[in-house]
């Protein structure tokens, strides 16, 4: 898909199209229909994350709600989205052992009780092995350290499905 194409859609589409980008948010899709046209695929990108850079706290902790705990219960369930899905069965997240789910279900059940919102990871780029070790670490982070990573997470995860929406003309993170 070509920026022309993105330029054309109407607004319904456009959110049909976009509204998964940030997980569970089309009304960012929304809000960054309003801002075309956009001058290249690049633009579309700036557009989506400087509307999540410029929501107060309360708002970026309410997008980190948005996401669902990786090889948590909606996974076991099969109401995560398709992207979600996607990208935690490529992290192998589906294949856990037993003690794997439950060392998981452990360290999820800390993050959120320490910071209030669940842990996100861009799944596509990290491993069953490594989401463990990395909530694991960041559990020992300040808050307002982690909940910047955690944006920045939020971040790459977006850019990884632009990527997959527009095609190979869209640098990969």
């Amino acid at each position: 898909m070509d920026i022309e194409k993105v330029n054309s859609m109407d607004f319904r589409e456009f959110v049909d199209v976009f509204g998964n980008v940030i997980e569970r948010c089309p009304l960012i899709a929304a809000a960054v229909w309003s801002q075309r046209p956009f001058s290249n695929l690049e633009d579309l990108e700036k557009h989506f994350f400087a509307f999540i850079d410029a929501l107060p706290l309360s708002g970026q902790e309410g997008i980190l709600r948005c996401h669902p705990d990786l090889a948590g219960p909606e996974l076991q369930r099969g109401t995560l989205t398709p992207e979600s899905q996607r990208e935690q069965s490529g992290a192998g997240l589906m294949n856990l052992s037993a003690a794997e789910r439950l060392r998981l279900a452990e360290l999820n059940a800390r993050y959120q009780a320490r910071f209030g919102f669940p842990f996100v990871l861009a799944a596509r780029l990290s491993d069953r092995e490594a989401v463990p070790r990395e909530l694991a670490r960041r559990l020992r982070c300040l808050r307002a350290q982690e909940l910047s990573t955690a944006m920045d997470e939020v971040k790459k995860i977006g850019r990884l499905r632009l990527a997959d929406l527009l095609g190979s003309d869209f640098p990969k993170p």
